[in-house]
Protein backbone atom coordinates (compact mmCIF):
# COMPACT_ATOMS: atom_id res chain seq x y z
CA UNK A 1 0.00 0.00 0.00
CA UNK A 2 1.43 3.57 -0.65
CA UNK A 3 2.17 6.55 1.34
CA UNK A 4 -0.93 8.41 0.17
CA UNK A 5 -3.39 5.59 -0.11
CA UNK A 6 -6.59 7.24 -0.06
CA UNK A 7 -5.76 10.04 0.03
CA UNK A 8 -6.87 13.17 -2.45
CA UNK A 9 -4.38 15.88 -3.94
CA UNK A 10 -4.95 19.01 -5.68
CA UNK A 11 -2.02 19.86 -8.02
CA UNK A 12 -2.37 23.12 -9.87
CA UNK A 13 -0.39 23.42 -13.63
CA UNK A 14 0.16 19.64 -13.74
CA UNK A 15 -0.67 19.18 -16.87
CA UNK A 16 1.29 16.36 -19.29
CA UNK A 17 4.43 17.79 -20.96
CA UNK A 18 8.18 16.00 -21.63
CA UNK A 19 11.81 16.61 -22.58
CA UNK A 20 13.01 16.28 -25.92
CA UNK A 21 14.38 13.06 -24.54
CA UNK A 22 10.54 11.71 -23.91
CA UNK A 23 11.50 12.14 -19.58
CA UNK A 24 8.64 13.93 -18.02
CA UNK A 25 9.08 17.89 -18.63
CA UNK A 26 6.90 19.48 -15.71
CA UNK A 27 7.02 19.77 -11.95
CA UNK A 28 3.30 19.84 -11.79
CA UNK A 29 3.42 16.39 -14.03
CA UNK A 30 6.42 14.95 -11.81
CA UNK A 31 4.44 15.46 -8.49
CA UNK A 32 1.15 14.24 -9.74
CA UNK A 33 3.04 10.79 -10.62
CA UNK A 34 4.80 10.32 -7.69
CA UNK A 35 1.73 11.15 -6.13
CA UNK A 36 -0.24 7.95 -8.62
CA UNK A 37 2.54 6.01 -7.73
CA UNK A 38 1.61 6.27 -3.68
CA UNK A 39 -1.83 5.64 -4.38
CA UNK A 40 -3.06 9.30 -4.12
CA UNK A 41 -6.38 10.13 -5.94
CA UNK A 42 -5.77 13.70 -8.23
CA UNK A 43 -7.59 16.59 -9.21
CA UNK A 44 -5.08 18.44 -11.71
CA UNK A 45 -6.03 22.00 -12.95
CA UNK A 46 -3.91 24.11 -15.69
CA UNK A 47 -4.63 26.18 -18.47
CA UNK A 48 -4.52 23.76 -21.62
CA UNK A 49 -7.25 20.65 -21.21
CA UNK A 50 -5.06 18.62 -23.96
CA UNK A 51 -2.32 18.44 -21.78
CA UNK A 52 -4.72 17.80 -18.82
CA UNK A 53 -6.12 14.76 -20.69
CA UNK A 54 -2.91 13.44 -21.27
CA UNK A 55 -2.07 13.50 -17.92
CA UNK A 56 -5.34 11.56 -16.95
CA UNK A 57 -5.04 9.04 -19.46
CA UNK A 58 -1.90 8.17 -18.62
CA UNK A 59 -2.10 8.50 -15.11
CA UNK A 60 -5.52 6.30 -14.56
CA UNK A 61 -3.60 3.90 -17.09
CA UNK A 62 -0.38 2.97 -15.56
CA UNK A 63 -1.01 3.58 -11.88
CA UNK A 64 -5.17 2.59 -11.18
CA UNK A 65 -5.98 5.66 -9.03
CA UNK A 66 -8.71 8.42 -10.23
CA UNK A 67 -8.03 11.38 -11.68
CA UNK A 68 -10.26 14.61 -12.30
CA UNK A 69 -9.19 17.84 -14.67
CA UNK A 70 -10.30 20.75 -14.94
CA UNK A 71 -9.23 24.01 -16.87
CA UNK A 72 -8.46 26.63 -14.32
CA UNK A 73 -6.82 29.87 -15.11
CA UNK A 74 -6.63 32.14 -12.44
CA UNK A 75 -5.88 35.83 -14.33
CA UNK A 76 -6.70 39.35 -14.02
CA UNK A 77 -10.48 39.80 -14.44
CA UNK A 78 -11.68 36.97 -13.57
CA UNK A 79 -13.53 35.55 -11.05
CA UNK A 80 -10.88 33.85 -9.58
CA UNK A 81 -12.21 33.13 -6.01
CA UNK A 82 -14.88 31.46 -7.62
CA UNK A 83 -12.69 29.17 -9.72
CA UNK A 84 -10.78 28.62 -7.49
CA UNK A 85 -13.71 27.38 -4.66
CA UNK A 86 -15.38 25.17 -7.89
CA UNK A 87 -12.22 22.63 -8.22
CA UNK A 88 -12.53 22.58 -4.07
CA UNK A 89 -15.81 21.62 -4.35
CA UNK A 90 -15.30 19.40 -7.14
CA UNK A 91 -12.23 17.72 -5.05
CA UNK A 92 -14.89 17.40 -2.23
CA UNK A 93 -17.70 16.27 -4.66
CA UNK A 94 -15.64 12.68 -6.05
CA UNK A 95 -13.48 12.43 -3.00
CA UNK A 96 -15.25 13.59 -0.35
CA UNK A 97 -11.83 14.97 0.96
CA UNK A 98 -8.78 16.96 0.31
CA UNK A 99 -5.66 16.15 2.10
CA UNK A 100 -3.09 17.78 -0.07
CA UNK A 101 -2.93 21.19 -1.81
CA UNK A 102 0.24 21.64 -4.14
CA UNK A 103 0.56 25.30 -5.39
CA UNK A 104 2.57 24.75 -8.42
CA UNK A 105 1.04 26.74 -11.22
CA UNK A 106 3.59 29.59 -12.24
CA UNK A 107 3.13 31.44 -16.01
CA UNK A 108 5.75 34.68 -16.71
CA UNK A 109 7.83 36.50 -18.81
CA UNK A 110 11.28 35.37 -18.17
CA UNK A 111 13.83 36.87 -19.58
CA UNK A 112 12.40 40.72 -19.68
CA UNK A 113 13.96 43.02 -17.56
CA UNK A 114 12.45 45.20 -15.22
CA UNK A 115 13.06 48.86 -17.29
CA UNK A 116 11.07 46.44 -20.41
CA UNK A 117 8.28 44.48 -18.57
CA UNK A 118 4.66 45.57 -18.84
CA UNK A 119 1.87 45.63 -16.08
CA UNK A 120 0.18 43.15 -18.36
CA UNK A 121 3.52 40.91 -17.91
CA UNK A 122 3.27 41.33 -14.23
CA UNK A 123 0.17 40.68 -13.90
CA UNK A 124 0.28 37.30 -15.69
CA UNK A 125 2.96 36.45 -13.02
CA UNK A 126 1.29 37.43 -10.07
CA UNK A 127 -2.27 35.96 -10.82
CA UNK A 128 -1.00 33.05 -12.26
CA UNK A 129 1.49 32.55 -8.96
CA UNK A 130 0.39 34.35 -6.27
CA UNK A 131 -2.81 35.47 -5.87
CA UNK A 132 -3.88 31.82 -7.68
CA UNK A 133 -1.86 30.04 -4.24
CA UNK A 134 -4.55 32.78 -1.93
CA UNK A 135 -7.28 31.87 -3.34
CA UNK A 136 -6.86 28.21 -3.38
CA UNK A 137 -5.54 28.00 0.07
CA UNK A 138 -8.29 30.08 0.95
CA UNK A 139 -10.74 27.23 -0.88
CA UNK A 140 -9.22 24.70 0.69
CA UNK A 141 -8.70 25.77 3.81
CA UNK A 142 -11.90 24.41 5.87
CA UNK A 143 -11.19 21.03 4.05
CA UNK A 144 -7.52 20.97 5.09
CA UNK A 145 -8.68 21.36 8.63
CA UNK A 146 -10.72 18.38 8.53
CA UNK A 147 -8.20 15.74 7.06
CA UNK A 148 -5.06 18.03 9.21
CA UNK A 149 -3.86 18.50 5.66
CA UNK A 150 -0.86 19.53 3.91
CA UNK A 151 -0.56 22.51 2.08
CA UNK A 152 2.87 22.53 -0.05
CA UNK A 153 3.55 25.84 -2.25
CA UNK A 154 6.15 26.49 -4.70
CA UNK A 155 9.00 29.47 -5.13
CA UNK A 156 12.09 29.76 -6.01
CA UNK A 157 15.69 30.45 -6.15
CA UNK A 158 14.74 33.60 -8.45
CA UNK A 159 13.09 36.03 -5.42
CA UNK A 160 16.40 34.23 -3.09
CA UNK A 161 18.56 35.69 -5.30
CA UNK A 162 17.78 38.15 -7.37
CA UNK A 163 18.33 36.35 -10.95
CA UNK A 164 18.57 38.99 -13.94
CA UNK A 165 15.08 39.07 -16.08
CA UNK A 166 12.94 37.80 -13.71
CA UNK A 167 11.13 40.59 -11.98
CA UNK A 168 7.46 39.46 -11.93
CA UNK A 169 8.44 36.05 -11.29
CA UNK A 170 10.77 36.75 -8.53
CA UNK A 171 8.07 39.10 -6.69
CA UNK A 172 5.29 36.11 -7.18
CA UNK A 173 7.50 33.69 -5.37
CA UNK A 174 8.98 36.20 -2.74
CA UNK A 175 5.09 36.61 -2.10
CA UNK A 176 4.39 33.19 -2.17
CA UNK A 177 7.31 32.50 0.40
CA UNK A 178 6.04 35.28 2.43
CA UNK A 179 2.09 34.00 2.30
CA UNK A 180 2.97 31.02 3.05
CA UNK A 181 5.08 31.40 6.41
CA UNK A 182 1.90 33.65 7.91
CA UNK A 183 -0.16 30.54 7.03
CA UNK A 184 2.32 28.09 9.02
CA UNK A 185 1.82 30.29 11.93
CA UNK A 186 -2.08 30.69 11.24
CA UNK A 187 -2.53 27.38 10.78
CA UNK A 188 -0.69 25.22 12.81
CA UNK A 189 -3.34 25.05 15.22
CA UNK A 190 -5.31 23.44 12.76
CA UNK A 191 -3.01 20.34 12.51
CA UNK A 192 -2.15 21.80 8.78
CA UNK A 193 1.73 21.65 7.22
CA UNK A 194 2.69 24.54 5.50
CA UNK A 195 5.46 23.91 3.79
CA UNK A 196 7.30 25.83 0.56
CA UNK A 197 9.86 24.19 -1.96
CA UNK A 198 12.69 26.05 -4.23
CA UNK A 199 13.25 23.48 -7.00
CA UNK A 200 15.69 23.48 -10.16
CA UNK A 201 14.19 20.55 -12.23
CA UNK A 202 15.32 20.52 -15.61
CA UNK A 203 11.67 20.96 -17.47
CA UNK A 204 10.53 21.54 -20.66
CA UNK A 205 9.80 25.52 -19.79
CA UNK A 206 13.80 25.58 -18.84
CA UNK A 207 14.49 23.78 -22.37
CA UNK A 208 12.83 26.63 -23.72
CA UNK A 209 14.38 29.31 -21.60
CA UNK A 210 17.56 28.27 -22.62
CA UNK A 211 16.80 28.88 -26.60
CA UNK A 212 14.99 31.50 -25.79
CA UNK A 213 17.13 33.60 -24.05
CA UNK A 214 20.79 32.00 -23.59
CA UNK A 215 21.90 35.07 -22.26
CA UNK A 216 19.69 35.24 -19.14
CA UNK A 217 19.76 31.91 -18.72
CA UNK A 218 23.65 31.41 -18.52
CA UNK A 219 23.35 34.46 -15.84
CA UNK A 220 20.54 32.44 -13.60
CA UNK A 221 20.94 28.87 -14.27
CA UNK A 222 23.90 27.72 -12.62
CA UNK A 223 24.95 23.35 -12.75
CA UNK A 224 24.32 22.27 -8.72
CA UNK A 225 27.57 20.61 -7.26
CA UNK A 226 26.28 17.44 -7.81
CA UNK A 227 26.44 18.09 -11.82
CA UNK A 228 22.22 17.02 -12.51
CA UNK A 229 19.32 19.67 -12.16
CA UNK A 230 16.46 17.87 -9.88
CA UNK A 231 14.17 15.23 -11.53
CA UNK A 232 10.69 16.68 -11.87
CA UNK A 233 9.13 13.06 -10.83
CA UNK A 234 12.10 11.04 -8.40
CA UNK A 235 13.81 14.57 -6.75
CA UNK A 236 10.85 17.07 -6.65
CA UNK A 237 7.88 14.89 -6.49
CA UNK A 238 9.25 12.59 -4.01
CA UNK A 239 10.41 15.57 -1.65
CA UNK A 240 6.04 16.59 -1.99
CA UNK A 241 5.24 13.03 -1.36
CA UNK A 242 7.45 13.16 1.58
CA UNK A 243 5.91 16.29 2.76
CA UNK A 244 2.29 15.46 2.93
CA UNK A 245 3.31 11.35 4.24
CA UNK A 246 1.50 10.71 7.57
CA UNK A 247 4.53 8.99 8.46
CA UNK A 248 6.88 12.07 8.11
CA UNK A 249 5.90 15.74 8.22
CA UNK A 250 9.04 18.59 8.14
CA UNK A 251 8.73 21.42 10.19
CA UNK A 252 5.57 24.04 8.95
CA UNK A 253 6.82 26.79 8.19
CA UNK A 254 10.46 25.71 6.50
CA UNK A 255 11.16 26.35 3.16
CA UNK A 256 12.93 23.84 1.44
CA UNK A 257 15.60 24.29 -1.58
CA UNK A 258 15.74 21.50 -3.47
CA UNK A 259 18.97 20.91 -6.18
CA UNK A 260 20.32 18.29 -8.78
CA UNK A 261 21.01 14.81 -6.52
CA UNK A 262 21.51 17.34 -3.11
CA UNK A 263 18.42 16.19 -1.40
CA UNK A 264 16.43 18.75 1.16
CA UNK A 265 18.79 21.87 2.12
CA UNK A 266 16.54 24.27 5.37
Amino acid sequence: MGHLQGKTAIITGAGYATLESGKCGSIGYGIATAYAKEGANLVITGRNVEKLEKAKEELERLYGIKVLITAADICAGADNEAIARGVAELAMKEFGRIDVLINNAQASASGVTIAQHTTEQFDLAMYSGLYATFYYMKACYPYLCETGGSVINFASGAGLFGNYGQCSYAAAKEGIRGLSRVAATEWGKDGINVNVVCPLAWTAQLEKFEKAYPDAFKANVKMPPMGHYGDPEEEIGRVCVQLASPDFKYMSGETLTLEGGMGLRP
